[in-house]
């Protein structure tokens, strides 16, 4: 029986400052609750649980280095503790809260909008810490796992991702796609067929007519609202994971469709690491670039589209990614963004 004498350990695993700050200050006022520790992330939390041996942890999802799904995998197989998983992203019936319940979670509770709206999910944390203190952690037989499930991409996270690919005509066509884009538009990656030292001055052009901020990607950097990244000419630029957040990386590599950059290698990598978290479009163009790995960002469940013929200056790129099935729609020039846009959750700037 639970008591003051003999509280239940709880260590806090997020990596707002602010929700550890109000869970840790409220959960202490309830008996029969210590909470021993916190850590903003999963390798923190790591050490942390061999420190101060919790009985019950409660996890976030979205945090950089590891997302809480997969530091939750790899809990229940080395450390099983009873863990209650609190994220934005989790509403009862979700696929991340299925997929928290599928990797050993005692139970799940959505976050409140707002950070200081917290305060109100802690009656129904506290009753799910003294439920999950009495339980044992289920872990998973290798030998009779389930469904084969993919491990590079989440299954949902905060902010989408956009990736866009163009050749001939492309200038003109993305200029009109990213004017579109309000200041706080999905992160973006951006491929087109363009020679070195080229990219730079259009990114620096684009950056002056858009909203958003627009710049020649360089390795490491985040992708984040706001933010479109352009690919250099010379270098393939690849989509990766770092946790919940998403950052690209600058390579070097053999032409792809005779391109470097070329799209279906931003494409394929958008679709291994964002997969349903991302959406994507065929701009004009000659060739077939792009619509292999349009195709596999559909098959990983992310929405795309394919510019029509009638707007396009060269409609190979396009129509090679319509053959294949790869664009879910297809549209004109003009209603590109907005389409992309309204996937996200996002509106296009009025014209």
């Amino acid at each position: 029986m639970l008591s003051p004498a003999n509280p239940v350990r709880v260590l806090i695993v997020d990596d707002s400052a602010v929700v550890r700050q109000i869970l840790t200050r409220d959960l202490k006022k309830h008996p029969g609750i210590d909470v021993v520790g916190a850590a903003p992330d999963p390798f923190i939390a790591r050490d942390r649980i061999v420190e101060l041996k919790p009985d019950v942890i409660t996890l976030d999802v979205e945090m950089p280095r590891m997302d809480g799904i997969t530091f939750l995998r790899a809990l229940m197989k080395h450390h099983p503790i009873p863990v209650i998983v609190c994220s934005s992203l989790t509403p009862r019936g979700s696929q991340t809260a299925l997929d928290a319940m599928d990797a050993g979670a005692v139970d799940v509770v959505c976050k409140p909008d707002g950070m200081y709206s917290i305060e109100q999910m802690v009656g129904t944390l506290v009753e799910k810490i003294r439920i999950a203190s009495r339980t044992k952690p289920r872990v998973r037989d290798s030998a009779n796992n389930a469904r084969p499930r993919p491990t590079l991409a989440m299954s949902e996270t905060t902010h989408k991702i956009i990736a866009l690919g163009a050749s001939t005509g492309g200038v003109q066509a993305l200029t009109e796609v990213l004017t579109q884009f309000p200041r706080n538009a999905p992160g973006t990656v951006v491929v087109q067929h363009m020679p070195p030292k080229f990219t730079a001055s259009f990114a620096e052009r684009l950056t002056k007519e858009c909203q958003v901020e627009v710049r020649e990607a360089r390795s490491g950097d985040r992708v984040i609202p706001g933010r479109v990244l352009l690919a250099p000419g010379g270098f393939h630029m690849v989509l990766r994971r770092s946790g919940a957040e998403y950052l690209v990386d600058i390579v070097q590599g053999p032409e792809v469709h005779h391109q470097m950059p070329a799209v279906d290698v931003l494409f394929d990598s958008v679709a291994q690491f964002a997969g349903a978290n991302a959406v994507g479009a065929v701009l004009t163009g000659m060739g077939a670039d792009g619509a292999a790995g349009l195709a596999a960002m559909r098959k990983a469940g992310a929405r795309t589209v394919a510019q029509d013929e009638a707007t396009s200056v060269v409609f190979g790129m396009p129509m090679e990614a319509i053959k294949l099935g790869a664009a879910e729609k297809v549209v004109p020039l003009g209603e590109v963004a907005r389409t992309l846009l309204g996937w996200c959750g996002a509106k296009a700037m009025a014209a």
